[in-house]
């Protein structure tokens, strides 16, 4: 009788210690797979959601989550969209702890750049949010070009078709100065 007692206590014991030991290996495999998710699977995951993004200019920007790019998002609010490049982004306020993995090569490519190829070939008029030292500006006009790192804005008065009478300025602004761009939603609600 004592060694049957002996015997299952050592078989609990070892019974315990496989449990502990699968659940260890569980946790590792998450926080290893954790590591490797980017942010973008996790807004990609978010899309048809609420959700608010604190931009390093201090301005909060609520709205329903509709495109995760590459290296930008846009969020729908009542009468725009907004366009936020990935790095203006300081916090995203309720993201699910879901993720969505991009398995199309052409959708991955599609970054900050299209977009605002969109925007320049539509002539919409915009307003750019541009941050830096010296806290944010807004500026609104048009694209009249996107390069490989930046966009000329040129400055019209709102409503007035892009004319070379009608431009008050053009601004060269990299992207890395980028917040947001807003733009009021087409017929078709798609922006660019």
């Amino acid at each position: 009788m004592r060694w049957d007692a002996l015997f299952n206590d050592m078989e609990s014991q070892l019974a315990e210690a496989d449990r502990l030991a699968l659940e260890t290996e569980v946790n590792e495999r998450t926080r290893v797979e954790m590591v490797s998710l980017p942010l973008e699977d996790r807004l990609r995951a978010a899309v048809g959601c609420r959700i608010s993004v604190q931009l390093s200019c201090g301005d909060m920007v609520r709205g329903e989550l509709t495109h995760a790019g590459a290296d930008a998002l846009v969020l729908d609010d009542d009468q725009n969209q907004v366009l936020i490049p990935y790095a203006a982004a300081m916090r995203y306020v309720g993201l699910g702890r879901q993720a969505r993995a991009e398995n199309s090569q052409v959708r991955r490519s599609i970054g900050l750049a299209h977009a605002l190829r969109g925007l320049a070939r539509d002539r919409a008029e915009v307003s750019v949010t541009i941050c830096g030292a010296a806290g944010s500006v807004r500026l609104a006009g048009v694209i009249d070009r996107v390069g490989r790192d930046y966009i000329d804005l040129a400055a019209v008065v709102p409503g007035e078709p892009r004319r070379n009478r009608s431009v008050a300025q053009v601004s060269a602004i990299p992207f890395t100065a980028l917040s947001m761009i807003r733009s009021q939603k087409t017929d078709a609600g798609q922006m660019g």
